[in-house]
């Protein structure tokens, strides 16, 4: 094993049961024997190197390119035994301080997202075929975080109870125009246009999403009440009754966001309610990493809520409630893993080998960092006025309870009324 892999696997695993077979056949022991045996073997003396150097991006490359392969255990038990560790690493070893202080530095290029570099970065991930995210996202194609109401429900039924849960806090009533900033593949919005017959307009960067929730909606009979635009969110002018948006902060980077929030304020009608749904920190900001930000989301980044409340502030808007999903997403990649891997032949049919590792890397090492790590997601809800919206949160309770048709559905309360 080359010298510098064997330095750093003894200074860096103290903790757990970790074997590898390095490029000359050797088998070398690392941690306290504790926990899940892992086996890994390293094919060439290239990767050694590599790994040696820059792990966090060499690692996850090596796996990609079939030079990093499993015996014993798998991904997420890898996964867990590296975090674990890292954490105790990152207290005791400075070089891991200083790399992460120099990533910290760097990370305002990285996010420098103006339109045309947002279009580019939204289209290296979100413009794969649309047949890919179906082999492994519910029926509704809902590529974010769900609602687990209860820890037994399935991943359809949770993502419908996100639905469910942001209508509520955006203090839904049928006939309210509604934007949605970074629309997805369209199943936010068709669902506010069926349940509350309201007129949205969704925004993406993605061709492959605008076709397809085009296509949706179209299908649906719903062209009249929903459209899907490729449109920059900088770029409208309208003004909206509510505005929501799901996913997409990640994308907007650390440099632009007075310029989401003074744009929302801006297309936000007085009496507005909006709900920003995105993937946050518990701890304070740190770096987007390497191995996230040249493979999988280049400009992403996740923020602290400390980086995210100053620019709500200065926009004008204020803070009416701040809900902390805090396993929820773990959950959901939990789902979306085991449906990838049972789809495996079928993705790789699609593109090849290499991508289905990276995919790979990529669904365990996010659950991880929900279930392990310090990764978590917020929703904040926002009003321009004090009194848009009651006093207390019964009413996101009674109209998820409607939404679930425990009572009489909106539109159905709507016609008696009538």
């Amino acid at each position: 094993m080359f010298w510098l892999l064997k330095r750093l696997g003894r200074r860096l695993v103290r903790t757990g049961n970790l074997l590898v077979t390095d490029a000359r056949g050797e088998q070398h022991r690392f941690g306290d024997g504790s926990g899940t045996p892992i086996h890994i073997a390293i094919r060439t003396r290239l990767a050694e190197r590599a790994i040696s150097l820059n792990p966090s991006l060499a690692v996850p490359e090596a796996y990609m390119a079939g030079d990093l392969d499993f015996i014993e255990g798998d991904l997420i038990d890898f996964v867990r035994l590296s975090y674990a560790n890292l954490d105790l690493a990152y207290a005791r070893l400075a070089t891991l301080k200083a790399a992460e202080i120099g990533r910290r530095l760097a990370k305002r290029i990285h996010q420098w997202n103006p339109a045309p570099r947002s279009r580019a970065n939204v289209k290296h991930h979100y413009d794969l075929s649309g047949e890919l995210y179906r082999l492994f996202l519910d029926d509704d194609m809902q590529y974010s975080c769900a609602y687990f109401e209860r820890p037994d429900m399935t991943l359809d039924a949770a993502q419908l109870a996100k639905k469910r849960h942001l209508a509520a806090k955006l203090a839904m009533r049928p006939g309210l125009s509604i934007l949605d900033i970074g629309s997805g593949w369209g199943g936010l919005g068709i669902y506010l246009a069926q349940e509350f017959d309201a007129d949205v307009l969704g925004v993406t960067l993605s061709d492959e999403q605008h076709k397809v929730s085009t296509d949706r909606a179209h299908r649906l009979g719903l062209e009249r009440h929903v459209h899907f635009e490729i449109r920059d969110y900088r770029s409208l002018q309208e003004r909206f009754d509510r505005i929501v948006s799901v996913g997409m902060f990640e994308h907007v980077g650390v440099n632009h966001y007075r310029a989401f929030f003074d744009t929302s304020a801006k297309l936000l009608k007085p009496d507005g309610v909006m709900v920003l749904h995105a993937i946050g920190r518990s701890g304070p900001p740190a770096a987007t990493a390497p191995f996230i930000r040249k493979h999988i989301f280049p400009g992403g980044y996740i923020p602290a809520l400390s980086e995210v409340l100053p620019s709500i502030e200065r926009s004008g808007l204020m803070v009416t409630d701040v809900e902390i999903l805090r396993l929820h997403y773990a959950e959901t990649i939990r789902h979306w893993r085991e449906r990838f891997a049972a789809n495996r032949e079928r993705a790789k049919a699609l593109y090849d080998e290499r991508f289905c590792r990276m995919w790979e890397f990529y669904l365990a090492a996010s659950e991880g960092a929900f279930r392990w790590q310090d990764l978590m997601v917020f929703q904040i809800q926002m009003t321009k006025r004090n009194d848009t919206l009651p006093l207390t949160r019964d009413y996101m309770v009674e109209t998820a309870r409607v939404l679930a048709h425990e009572t009489d559905p909106p539109k159905q309360r709507r016609r008696r009324k009538a």
